[in-house]
């Protein structure tokens, strides 16, 4: 049975040569919500209000080829530096100097690389199920298990495999029945699920070790016990690349989608580290 959502009146705001559908609530400090695959804004519907009631001013953008942003075609069009460019020219566009930056999934991906490009825009980052990129490879023999999806989103029969059998094959890798029907619907709309995996087609090198500069702002990064796509080894060697307080927090029996699963927990935990 789908989980109900709630309704939120986006905004159309042109950046970096498209236009994205931002959710923008409250008053107060800016937090900036960023989504992972394949969600939209709409993952966080537990958290933007407890972030409104608490007194924050909440951005929580549909990111490039999800929800009712537009999605760019061509090659290279989903690297993590486009959705960094985009997050900064969507903090231009509304006047915001720094965030406090919550980010899930591929968007804790764009979260850390947006972190380490511009410091000065972040006053502190969450993290959730995704860590350093750095700490990603090395998230062990575990890490590789569950990181076998990459490989197929990545490959040229991707969209291919994610249909087969009335989209099963997609529903297998998500592993969350209470959402795929949402995500069945998001992603049957015309060139969606292209745009979807295109992440994971453009960025393939980031399962490979490298060498990325050490975070300068304060981190606080939340693994779930009952996440099948992450490993909590490479969540808690993050903090061996944050060069600025480091707090780890686990939220025992919850999915990879934690903040739907336990969103009194995630809440408790934002609000307490975002004051």
């Amino acid at each position: 049975m789908a989980q109900p959502r709630i309704r939120f009146d986006g905004r159309q705001i042109a950046v970096n040569g498209l236009t994205l559908n931002v959710i923008i609530e409250g008053e107060g400090p800016d937090v900036l919500l960023v989504h992972g695959f394949p969600d939209s804004h709409q993952v966080w519907r537990h958290q933007i209000p407890a972030l409104v009631a608490a007194g924050y001013r909440v951005i929580a953008p549909d990111i490039r080829g999800f929800g009712e942003s537009e999605a760019p075609t061509g090659k290279g069009a989903y690297r993590v530096k486009n959705f960094v460019t985009d997050m900064v020219a969507l903090l231009d566009a509304l006047e915001i100097d720094k965030v406090r930056l919550v980010s899930h999934d591929l968007g804790a991906v764009v979260g850390w690389a947006f972190t380490i490009a511009h410091p000065e825009r972040v006053d502190r980052l969450v993290a959730m199920s995704v860590g350093h990129p750095a700490a990603y490879p090395r998230g062990g023999l575990a890490q590789k298990l569950k990181g076998y999806y990459v490989l197929i989103c990545a490959s040229p029969i991707g969209e291919w495999f994610l249909r087969l059998f009335n989209w099963r094959m997609f529903r297998m890798v998500l592993n969350y029945p209470a959402e795929f029907p949402h995500w069945q619907a998001e992603m049957s709309r015309p060139g969606r699920l292209y745009a979807g995996i295109g992440f994971y087609r453009d960025n393939l090198h980031l399962v490979l070790p490298r060498k990325y500069p050490k975070v300068t702002v304060p981190v606080m990064g939340i693994w779930s016990s009952g996440d099948h796509a992450l490993s909590r080894k490479q969540m808690v060697l993050s903090g061996e690349y944050v060069d600025a307080p480091w707090r780890y927090e686990q939220i025992d029996g919850a999915s990879h989608w934690l903040q739907l699963d336990a969103p009194d927990s995630i809440n408790s935990l934002l609000l307490d580290y975002l004051t």
